[in-house]
């Protein structure tokens, strides 16, 4: 009876093989050979621009359909990963199903056999099935590897091309723009050269602390801002241009360094050992290395986390006395600024398919921790100079992957925590709620951002929303551009947004409305940055661009040449990059 049932299940798990081969061939080669702005409708537009370059209505018309054309063009594309891995699974019941009927077939006892089953146990009738199923598996595992073709980096090439002969980037069309473009170089240059005569002065022999931090993922708070002057607007890696130091990183990860003092932390992990880095701002020397080892509880096989987490993503916290880090693991450690270790403990392994990725905060000496996995979802607040537990409250969302940030609401400092499906308020001293707004969806790896008592989220599939700070009502919603994994930026005036398909914008902040977009055909997971009047922002393959604080004008940008996920630290005159190869410091020379 069992034998029948696993013959049948291997016989529709063939048929739908087969029939979803065929649909995902068609949907490849169908991609393969339509990019999302090269449309009849398109190219209409495109000629018509040529002869009406003033006409705004229809340069706004090009710029929503390219936008519309590259989103749907990333669905499909996700669909058909979805369905290989689909394919996949369904190749790995056939070959079990078939070794379960065959598996028993020796011992069974003479009788009559139905006509399939009497075909099936042949000797090359077995030859052909098992030379479909391995037929089939390498062409699962040959259209897998098409899938991890960097597809939107190329796509970001081509998009660049065709909007450059459209002439629709307003950063480059007009002679209006230009002028803006002019008068914000101008401005560039004024602001640049009044920088360089105040840091003429060299820096003394004992290279002194800096007095402006980073304390944390974004910045002091996690907000996104920093108070960070005389940062350089340009600098070359491969000329050292502007550049004081670059260093090795011994582990991989994805975390954002962070500046107290004279030091520099970030961690780095993989299957031998999670470590806490410590360098120094003006040279760039590793100073200490702590390992998270030896820790009750800790998992003896590392979790299984996705290539573009890993096992080091989230950014450590420090107060200027303790400097703390989680890893994907669930191991917490916390050291002192010469790296002696004060405590660690392990919180429970991440339920996480992706793998874990919030960051620390510091709130005084307490640290918070945003524990949101699939079970045992939590809030904690941990005394730092020891690691017991102040207080912790269970989490009512859903897994996410977004980061804490603390603001200032009705006058004061409250926890501010985004996830699914809610952004929600918590007292600092006890954990308490203060208020919950539900209004996001989905995989939530967006942190919000706050300015003038507004607390703004955002992700994407759900909504970007202004929530007043003190009562928790709704202010205004949008759902023009969201981000997927970077983290808004705010100021009294705009909020800050960059999407991971290129599409970058400044709300503004009192109504919703887009004051200023931007398309840069390049995704973005680093999070924009308020220093100095500007915002700066790194895309994935580390081009820079720097934009106006006021007016969200692009002043610059440049290729770095080194791909860049995480978010830099800023302190007086230096800005700490991490890329996917190194570690470097921005020094104007």
């Amino acid at each position: 009876m069992m034998r029948k049932l696993y013959r049948n299940i291997a016989i529709v798990t063939a048929v739908f093989i087969l029939i979803l081969t065929a649909m995902l061939a068609v949907s490849y080669y169908q991609m393969q050979q339509v990019s999302p702005l090269e449309t009849g409708v398109m190219e209409t537009l495109k000629e018509l621009n040529e002869t009406n370059g003033d006409n705004e209505l229809l340069q706004q018309q090009i710029r929503e359909l390219d936008l519309l054309s590259r989103k749907a063009y990333f669905v499909k594309e996700g669909q058909l990963k979805m369905g290989l891995y689909l394919l996949l699974g369904m190749a790995l019941v056939l070959v079990t199903c078939l070794n379960l009927y065959y598996k028993e077939t020796k011992n069974l006892p003479d009788k009559e056999f139905d006509p399939i089953d009497e075909w099936a146990i042949k000797t090359n009738a077995r030859k052909y099935i098992s030379w479909v199923a391995v037929v089939v598996a390498v062409v699962c595992v040959c259209l897998v590897g098409l899938q991890h073709i960097d597809f939107k980096g190329l796509l970001a090439k081509s998009d660049g091309e065709v909007l450059e002969e459209a002439q629709v980037d307003e950063a480059e069309a007009g002679e209006s723009q230009d002028s803006q473009t002019q008068e914000a170089a101008d401005t560039l240059a004024t602001e640049e050269a009044k920088a360089e005569e105040s840091d003429s002065a060299k820096v003394e022999d004992d290279m002194p602390e800096l007095k402006v931090s980073s304390k944390a993922f974004r910045g002091n708070n996690s907000s996104g801002v920093s108070s960070a002057r005389g940062i350089a607007t340009s600098w070359n890696l491969n000329g050292k241009k502007n550049i004081l130091w670059q260093s090795s990183i011994p582990k991989h990860g994805y975390n954002s360094p962070v500046i107290t003092g004279r030091n520099v932390f970030i961690t780095g992990a993989d299957a031998k050992a999670r470590e806490l880095y410590c360098y120094d701002v003006w040279t760039g020397e590793l100073k200490w290395t702590l390992k998270a080892d030896g820790i009750a509880g800790s998992p003896s096989t590392m979790p299984k986390v996705n290539a573009d987490t890993g096992l080091a993503a989230s950014t450590v916290a420090t107060n200027g006395e303790q400097v703390c880090a989680i890893f994907a693991t669930g191991d917490v450690i916390c050291a002192d600024m010469e790296g002696k270790r004060l405590w660690a403990k392990n919180i429970g392994l991440p339920d996480n398919h992706y793998g874990y990725a919030s960051s620390l905060l510091m709130y005084g000496s307490t640290l918070i921790i945003q524990y949101q996995n699939n079970s045992n979802a939590k809030i904690l607040a941990l005394n730092a100079k020891n690691g017991n537990t102040i207080w912790s409250k269970g989490a009512k969302d859903k897994i996410a992957w977004s980061s804490p940030i603390i603001a200032t609401l009705g006058g004061k400092s409250a926890l501010v925590v985004m996830g699914n499906p809610a952004i929600a308020a918590y007292n600092l001293s006890n954990g308490n709620e203060l208020w919950r707004v539900e209004c996001m969806s989905g995989e939530v790896g967006s942190s919000p951002a706050c300015a003038g008592g507004v607390v703004f989220g955002a992700s994407e599939y759900a909504k970007c929303i202004a929530i007043d700070g003190a009562t928790g009502e709704t202010l205004w919603e949008a759902s023009d551009y969201l981000p997927e994994c970077s983290s808004l930026a705010a100021t009294k005036d705009l909020v800050f947004c960059a999407t991971s398909y290129g599409m970058v914008c400044a709300y503004d902040a009192k109504t919703g409305e887009v004051k200023k977009e931007h398309d840069l055909t390049t995704p973005f997971y680093s999070s924009p940055v308020v220093v100095d009047g500007k915002v700066y922002l790194f895309s994935n393959s580390g081009k820079v661009y720097i934009f106006s604080a006021s007016t969200f004008d692009l002043i610059t940008s440049f290729e770095t040449g080194e791909k860049t996920f995480a978010t830099p630290a800023f302190t007086d005159g230096i800005m700490i990059v991490r890329t996917d190869k190194s570690l470097y410091c921005v020094k104007k020379k």
